[in-house]
């Protein structure tokens, strides 16, 4: 199946990030802006980036009882955002609130939940009373997400192949902890996969951000990944 690059804009400043848009305009469809820019900068930032032509998936990882989020949802809903997180931790009863937040407010926004973090293992997982392998944990969420009705998960690019035999295939799967074929370090990710094999082992979009915002070229590392992608 088709297999589309995000640009996860981990950088500190939004004077660090224009730079890097300007070049990777023409190469990358999509930006994922996480907590600290939002943070930093708000929602005219997600305008901002959308108004330079990017798709915006906005990683805010929410997690709260099922009413405040389902209203944070609503008040994301007017921002041009074409992906929002949730974590799956926090129970059908949210997410099912949550959905229903979005398909009333944003009928075109994909809600994602977020599984397990690609910067947790077995014993980081042990550490907050979690018993077993991640992809245990992994599939027991991707399944209560599912169930309440959620069709995207964001999950390591190990458990893919995994999901793709046990949920509904119209099931979008989003997967950071991607690092091209050659490089060195997976910094704070523990569960990664060169891009090439997170598509083949079924992902529809892979998360990328380091192996591009420090490349000496990053429109050229960029499109090394869409070639190694096959677009």
């Amino acid at each position: 199946m088709p297999c589309d690059l995000i640009l996860a804009l981990d950088v500190p400043t939004r004077e660090d990030a224009a730079p890097l848009l300007r070049q990777l305009r023409g190469s990358v469809r999509w930006v994922k802006l996480g907590l600290q820019m939002f943070t930093a900068y708000g929602p005219d930032y997600v305008r901002e980036v959308a108004g330079l032509g990017f798709n915006i998936f906005l990683d805010l990882k929410l997690h709260d009882i099922p009413h405040t989020v389902a209203r944070t949802v609503e008040s994301l809903a007017p921002l041009p955002i074409r992906m929002l997180t949730i974590h799956t931790a926090g129970g059908a009863g949210m997410m099912r609130a949550a959905l229903t937040a979005q398909q009333e407010s944003a009928p075109d926004l994909l809600l994602l939940g977020v599984t397990v973090l690609t910067s947790m293992d077995t014993a980081g997982l042990g550490d907050i009373g979690v018993a077993g392998a991640p992809a245990e944990q992994v599939l027991r969420l991707a399944r209560l997400a599912a169930s309440a009705g959620l069709r995207g998960l964001v999950c390591s690019p190990l458990e893919v192949a995994l999901l793709r035999c046990q949920l509904p295939a119209e099931v979008q799967l989003i997967t950071p902890g991607i690092r091209p074929a050659g490089e060195t370090g997976a910094d704070d990710q523990k569960r990664v996969m060169t891009p090439a094999d997170a598509a083949r082992a079924g992902s529809n979009y892979i998360v990328v951000g380091r192996p591009i915002l420090k490349a000496p070229d990053p429109a050229a590392a960029a499109r090394a990944i869409l070639s190694d992608l096959g677009g």
